[in-house]
C-alpha cells in the first residue's frame, strides 16, 4: 500500500519562498462542525514531489482551534468528513463511506457499493443518505462493439463528447439509500432513466444537492440537456425530489415551459430565451440549493441569462408554501459566491462576494437589507454555519497567506464589531521561515476616464532606492477577479521572492466594480481591457521610482494567456519577454475547438462563418492574436496542457511554432498529462523553474 504522505518538516536554506516550499504546504479543503458546536473535523492534502502524488488526511480540533489532532494515518486518502447524529464522524475511504469515533478509534465501513461512492450527504434524521455514483453514458460517444474489447477508437455522435480534461463516457447520478444497522447498500437513482448529470460537470460536487429539514425531499441542481443543446446552454435548474413519490418538480420553470428556439451559432444576448418576459423562467445558471433552518425556504445561486457563464450571480430565495421567488441581493452589484442561513428568527443570510478586489462577508435579510461585516485585504472562501446559528466557519487566504480556517462571529447591528478568529495555522512552520513581500493598492484613470484599481506586490527585503524588474499580471476568466487569491502556481508571494515587482490590474471585465464594468469586455476582448493593462503598467513605470521600465515582462494564463499573445503584437516595445499559459491564440480555431460552446458564442457573438455576423464578432476575429505575429519582436514562453479541452493545446503549439518560424527566441513547455491547470507535484516544480528561468534570462541581465 505504500506509506502515507504527511506534514512536511521542511527546513529552508533562505527566507525566500521556493517552489519546493510551496509544494510542501498543507492544503485545507473540506471541513464540518459537530452538532454541539464544540468540534471541527477538517481535511488536509499533503504533496510529495519525490513520489509525485498527494495524500489527504483528516484532523479534528476544538472549535476555538485548540487540541488539533490527526485522525487518519493510512496510506490511502480519507476525505469528505461529516458528522453523524450519534456523534461519529463519517468520511470517504477507497470509494466507500466509513465512520469512526471523534478520537479516530473504531473505524468501520458503512457502505458496501464495490467502491463506487464519489460523494455523499446524510439526511437530517440520519435515516437516509445521498450517494453520488457514476454510470456508463453513451449519449455522445457510441459504445464500441463487444467483440473489440481492446479497440481505442471513439465514435463521436454529438457535441459534449469531452469536458474539461476527459472524454464523457460516464455521468454522475445521485442515489437515495437507507441507512440501516447493516450499513448502506443499493439506493434509488433520483435521475433513473435520464441522460443528465448531477452534480454538473466539470466542478460540481455534493454542494449541488441538499436535504429538507424533515428529510422528506431533496433539492438538486441539474442541466437537463444533452449534445448540442448542452454545449450552447448554461440553463441549469433547481429540482425538488419527493422521497415518497419519487417525483421531481422544477422550482425554476413552470410545468408547461417550452424553451424558445435557439440558433446555436449566435450569442443568446439577443435571442428570445433571454427576452425580459422570459427571464422569470430562470434560463441561466441556478445551482447550490440550501434549505432554511425553519424549512420554509430554499435559497440558491442564480444567474439571469442563458449562455452567459459569467453573469452576475444573485441569491434567490424560494418560498415553498407559495412558490414565490425573490432575488434578495439586487443591491449588491457583484457576485454572491457562497451563502449560509442563520438560525435566528429573522432568517438572516450571510454570504461572501467580491467588491473592490477583496472577497468579504456580508449579511442580508429577506427584505434585501444589506450590510458588510468584514473589510479585510483577503478573500474568504466557502462558509459553514456553526450549529449554534450564531457563528460561521470560513476559509480565508490572501496574496501572502495560504488557506486557513477562521471562526467568525457576525454582528449585523454593529458590523465593525464582527469578530474574526484564526483557528488553524496549517503552514505556520513554513511561513515562520519566510520573509513576506508587501502589498499596495493604487488607482489609475483608464483611457475611457474611469478609475481602475491595481495591486502592486513588492519583493521581500524591499529597498525603495533600488530598481526592480517588473511583471504585468494578466488575469484569466476573462471575468474572474484579481482579488486576494492564493495560488500554488500563479503565486504572487513566490514571484516577489524571486525579486520581481508585480503589477496586477483589475481591468474592465472583472467583477467587484459593478455590472457595467464587468460586462464591457464581452465582444471587446482587444479594446478597453488591453488599454487598461497598458494604463496600469505605464502608471507604475512612470510614478513608482523602484520599477525598472527597461526590465518589464507580461505574464498570464487562459484569457491572460490570450492577453499576452495579443500584447506581443501591440506593446510598442514596453516588454522584454512574455509568458502565456493555456492562452487562446487563434480565435477562429478556438470557436469550434472548445467544448463549452456557450462561452465563445457569448464572448465572440457569432460563429466565424456567419456572413451576417455582428460588428463585435467581426472585430473579435479580425483582432485575433495570430493575425499580428508579423509584429512580434519579443522572446516568448508558451505553456500548455494536452488534456486542456477548454483551450486546446494546438493554440499554444501554434503560437510557439509561429514565433520560432519568425526567428523569435521562444520555448514551449508542453504537458501531455495536464489540463487547463498543472496538478502533479513534479510538473508544478518544473512549471515554476521554467517560468523563473525564462524571466531571469531576459529581465535580470
Amino acid at each position: 500500500m505504500g506509506r502515507p504522505i504527511g506534514k512536511s518538516n521542511i527546513k529552508l536554506s533562505s527566507d525566500l519562498m521556493t517552489p519546493e516550499a510551496l509544494w510542501a504546504m498543507g492544503r485545507i479543503s473540506a471541513y464540518a462542525p459537530s452538532a454541539d458546536g464544540q468540534k471541527v473535523v477538517y481535511q488536509v492534502g499533503y504533496y510529495s514531489v519525490k513520489e509525485n502524488k498527494s495524500h489527504h488526511v483528516l484532523h479534528i480540533m476544538n472549535a476555538d482551534g485548540s487540541g488539533q489532532t490527526l485522525l487518519t494515518k493510512s496510506a490511502k486518502n480519507e476525505t469528505d468528513p461529516s458528522w453523524m447524529n450519534d456523534g461519529r464522524i463519517a468520511y470517504l475511504f477507497d470509494g466507500e463511506i466509513w465512520t469512526m469515533n471523534a478520537d479516530g478509534s473504531d473505524k468501520k465501513q458503512l457502505s458496501k457499493t464495490d467502491g463506487s461512492v464519489e460523494g455523499y450527504k446524510f439526511s437530517p434524521d440520519g435515516q437516509k443518505v445521498i450517494l453520488i455514483k457514476s454510470l456508463p453514458y453513451h449519449g455522445s460517444i457510441a459504445e464500441n462493439p463487444s467483440d473489440l474489447p481492446k479497440a481505442t477508437g471513439r465514435l463521436v455522435t454529438d457535441l459534449m463528447y469531452r469536458h474539461w480534461d476527459h472524454y464523457v463516457e460516464s455521468i454522475q447520478h445521485p442515489f437515495v439509500a437507507d441507512v440501516t444497522a447493516d450499513g448502506i447498500t443499493g439506493g434509488v437513482d433520483i435521475l433513473e432513466g435520464e441522460p443528465y448529470e448531477c452534480p454538473m460537470e466539470p466542478f460540481g460536487g455534493i454542494e449541488q444537492l441538499d436535504w429538507s429539514i424533515d428529510s422528506k425531499t431533496i433539492a438538486y441542481t441539474c442541466r437537463k440537456k444533452t449534445g448540442v443543446e448542452y454545449s450552447i446552454s448554461t440553463d441549469s435548474d433547481i429540482f425538488l425530489y419527493n422521497i415518497g413519490t419519487r417525483t421531481s418538480k422544477n422550482l425554476c420553470k413552470p410545468a408547461d415551459y417550452k424553451e424558445p428556439k435557439i440558433d446555436p451559432t449566435k450569442t443568446m444576448k439577443d435571442q428570445s430565451v433571454n427576452a425580459p418576459e422570459n427571464l422569470q423562467n430562470n434560463p441561466g445558471y441556478d445551482q447550490n440549493p440550501k434549505f432554511s433552518p425553519d424549512g420554509k425556504y430554499v435559497g440558491w445561486l442564480s444567474m439571469a441569462r442563458d449562455g452567459y457563464e459569467s453573469d452576475r450571480q444573485r441569491l434567490c430565495i424560494y418560498e415553498l408554501a407559495t412558490g414565490t421567488k425573490k432575488y434578495i441581493t439586487e443591491s449588491f452589484d457583484s457576485n454572491v459566491d457562497d451563502f449560509v442561513w442563520s438560525d435566528n428568527k429573522d432568517a438572516m443570510i450571510y454570504f461572501i462576494g467580491v467588491w473592490h478586489a477583496t472577497e468579504n462577508l456580508y449579511s442580508i435579510d429577506k427584505k434585501g437589507e444589506l450590510k458588510q461585516l468584514t473589510d479585510n485585504w483577503a478573500d474568504f472562501g466557502s462558509l459553514q454555519m456553526m450549529n449554534n446559528g450564531k457563528q460561521i466557519i470560513a476559509e480565508r487566504h490572501s496574496f501572502m497567506a495560504s488557506a486557513d480556517l477562521y471562526l467568525i462571529t457576525p454582528n449585523s447591528k454593529k458590523p465593525q464589531k464582527t469578530d474574526i478568529k484564526q483557528i488553524t495555522e496549517e503552514n505556520k512552520h513554513i511561513f515562520d521561515q519566510l520573509e513576506k513581500g508587501r502589498v499596495q493598492q493604487r488607482w489609475v484613470k483608464t483611457t475611457d476616464g474611469k478609475d481602475m484599481l491595481y495591486w502592486v506586490i513588492l519583493p521581500p527585503h524591499f529597498d525603495e532606492n533600488k530598481k526592480y524588474p517588473t511583471l504585468l499580471f494578466c488575469e484569466g476568466g476573462p471575468q474572474s477577479p484579481v482579488s486576494q487569491f492564493w495560488s500554488y502556481r500563479w503565486n504572487f508571494m513566490i514571484m516577489a521572492a524571486h525579486g520581481y515587482v508585480i503589477v496586477a490590474p483589475n481591468r474592465h471585465g472583472l467583477p467587484g466594480f459593478g455590472s457595467e464594468w464587468c460586462e464591457e469586455i464581452s465582444g471587446d476582448w482587444t479594446g478597453q481591457c488591453m488599454d487598461d493593462y497598458l494604463s496600469a503598467i505605464d502608471d507604475a513605470a512612470t510614478n513608482l521610482p523602484f520599477i525598472d521600465k527597461d526590465r518589464m515582462g507580461a505574464v498570464g494564463a487562459s484569457f491572460g494567456g490570450f492577453s499576452v499573445y495579443y500584447l506581443a503584437g501591440h506593446h510598442d516595445k514596453r516588454f522584454k519577454c512574455f509568458i502565456a499559459h493555456d492562452g487562446a491564440f487563434n480565435l477562429e480555431a478556438m470557436y469550434t475547438e472548445t467544448e463549452e460552446n456557450w462561452f465563445s458564442n457569448w464572448e465572440y457573438e457569432d460563429a466565424y462563418w456567419n456572413k451576417d455576423r455582428s460588428a463585435n464578432a467581426d472585430k473579435t476575429y479580425k483582432n485575433s492574436p495570430h493575425l499580428f505575429v508579423d509584429k512580434w519582436d519579443t522572446p516568448i514562453l508558451c505553456i500548455h496542457g494536452e488534456k486542456d479541452y477548454r483551450i486546446n493545446a494546438t493554440q499554444g503549439m501554434s503560437a510557439f511554432n509561429a514565433a520560432r518560424m519568425k526567428g523569435i527566441e521562444a520555448q514551449l513547455l508542453i504537458y501531455p498529462d495536464e489540463n487547463h491547470w498543472v496538478l502533479k507535484p513534479q510538473n508544478g516544480i518544473l512549471w515554476q523553474r521554467t517560468y523563473f528561468n525564462w524571466l531571469d534570462k531576459w529581465l535580470k541581465k
